[in-house]
């Protein structure tokens, strides 16, 4: 399984590819899209999604693992990864890709062990668990690659997703609206 993992932002998006089979991860490649400081944000959108659309045909991935967004302090700067991160989404649906959302928490738990670990402990066990000689600079981009070892080590519970998945087909079937609040 070929899995991008993204790290989403309007000036700096992470990008971390890497091929998982049999519990081993080998490194594809990673990186970082970025957009120049006083481009005007509908520009630097289109930049994003061109520059993504072009990582994800070069890399063909199975699926994406995404960080989920959450607000903290700045609302509007919030509100801007979120456009940025539907064009990133956008570019992934149009190929075909799947999509997995993931929160800090959960990628620090499967990385790390621990929920709580500092960003830097992260680090190390990307560095670690890919055999690198060097943390992925920048930040970003090693926030990026932790989302794809994430999803590796979480894909085992895509069978859930399936059961999920039969559960909806089934509750469609059966003229059911579902309402998620």
């Amino acid at each position: 399984m070929r899995i991008i993992g993204i790290d989403p932002g309007y000036a700096i998006v992470g990008y971390g590819v890497l091929d998982y089979d049999k519990a081993r991860f080998s490194v594809v490649n990673y990186g970082a899209v970025t957009t120049a400081a006083g481009t005007s944000f509908d520009r630097r959108l289109m930049e994003i999604y061109e520059d993504m659309c072009t990582v994800l045909d070069m890399f063909q991935p199975d699926c994406m693992s995404i960080e989920k967004l959450y607000f903290t302090n700045n609302k509007t700067t919030g509100i801007d990864v979120a456009q940025a991160r539907g064009v990133i989404l956008l570019a992934a649906v149009q190929r075909n890709i799947d999509i997995y959302e993931y929160t800090p928490l959960q990628v620090k738990q499967a990385v790390v062990g621990y929920g709580r670990a500092e960003k830097r402990q992260v680090q190390e066990m990307v560095k670690n668990i890919l055999d690198l000689k060097e943390i992925p600079k920048p930040d970003d981009t090693a926030d990026a690659v932790a989302l794809a070892i994430c999803h590796g080590h979480s894909s085992g519970s895509q069978l859930s997703k399936l059961i999920a998945q039969a559960e909806a087909k089934d509750d469609k079937a059966r003229g059911r609206i579902i309402h998620n609040s």
